[in-house]
């Protein structure tokens, strides 16, 4: 038997739990935040859970934990001095390695410290155990969460937690001149399904206006045509890249072949953006790369996500589907030609 603490985006923890009962028999939770955090037993071991989840990760779980021990919250400085000999107690865990520390705090919790603060007393003792404190792609994770009453910690490896961040809250800067939010997600799923949008060519964007998918792809140097009626950023014209069709983009036609990257984060119905995305499939190179936003707009989230999937895989394979962070009420699906 195992516990774990499972986190997903506000609102929904219930698709990430319904998910996971259908991965794990005799699955039991109990929430911690209403709609976002939950602690979750497992009949199963360590391995055989974490083996379970890389093979088949659920689309609405961001990010899990591992609860290895708790600590009584005791509201003073024994706090951190308990954190501190557990990390002292994990030599092996340490030595010659780079450790992120995470903390995240249950709103009212009496442990008193900052993330901050948390983190540089445990960096000290990282160091003095031969390790190195790091922020980002550690090689382990010594994850807290403070509750009502206990530190409930644990360990694992940024792929055995789903995410190198505290809760799998990915975040971006805010750059000047920015067009939009959206482009945080396109970062992320760059991120999320390791690709590099630089080694790609040629891009297709659907639906683009205001432009900020479009932006982050002519940043990262490839020729992008973007097609919407709508108006794209006025900051987008200084790119001698872009080709802008303000055009519905059922109405435009392009060469075979021409393209080895689609992106597409259109407010359409899903069926409605899966029929425009399979009827630019001749435009695609062979095993060309899809990123793909589905708009949950239904009340069966679940069976419209199958419904999509479905039918996009007459003609694509089905790399990952995930609702990422800065996903809102939908997920994004990434997908190859076949």
């Amino acid at each position: 038997m195992t516990q774990w603490i499972g986190t997903a985006n506000h609102g929904f923890a219930t698709l990430a739990m319904e998910e996971l009962r259908r991965l794990f028999r005799e699955v039991k939770f109990v929430q911690l935040k209403a709609g976002e955090i939950f602690r979750m037993e497992v009949p199963l071991s360590r391995e055989e859970a974490i083996a379970e989840l890389l093979a088949n990760e659920p689309i609405f779980l961001r990010h899990i934990q591992p609860i290895d021990r708790t600590l009584p919250i005791q509201g003073d400085a024994d706090d951190l001095e308990a954190l501190s000999e557990l990390v002292r107690n994990a030599r092996m865990r340490c030595e010659g390695k780079t450790i992120a520390i995470h903390l995240r705090r249950a709103e009212g919790t009496p442990f008193l410290y900052s993330a901050s603060d948390t983190k540089a007393v445990l960096d000290a003792v990282i160091m003095e155990l031969g390790g190195e404190p790091a922020m980002q792609s550690p090689d382990v994770i010594f994850s807290i969460y403070a509750g009502a009453e206990e530190l409930q910690v644990g360990w694992g490896t940024p792929k055995e937690q789903l995410s190198d961040w505290p809760g799998g809250a990915v975040r971006f800067q805010r750059e000047d001149g920015q067009i939009s939010r959206a482009k945080f997600k396109l970062l992320e799923a760059e991120r999320a399904f390791n690709l590099h949008f630089e080694t790609y060519k040629e891009a297709m964007d659907i639906g683009a206006a205001p432009g900020g998918w479009t932006h982050l792809l002519l940043e990262r140097g490839l020729r992008v045509t973007s097609v919407d009626p709508a108006e794209l950023h006025p900051v987008l014209k200084s790119y001698p890249r872009l080709s802008y069709l303000k055009k519905n983009a059922s109405d435009v036609k392009f060469p075979n072949g021409t393209f080895d990257l689609l992106v597409c984060d259109m407010s359409w119905s899903p069926m409605q953006m899966s029929k425009l995305v399979l009827e630019k499939l001749d435009a695609l190179t062979n095993r060309a790369t899809a990123i793909i936003t589905v708009k949950l707009m239904h009340k069966k989230p679940l069976q419209t996500i199958r419904d999509v999937i479905e039918r996009l895989e007459s003609e694509f394979v089905l790399k990952k589907a995930k609702q990422l962070f800065h996903n809102r009420d939908e997920i994004t699906l990434y997908l190859i030609k076949k």
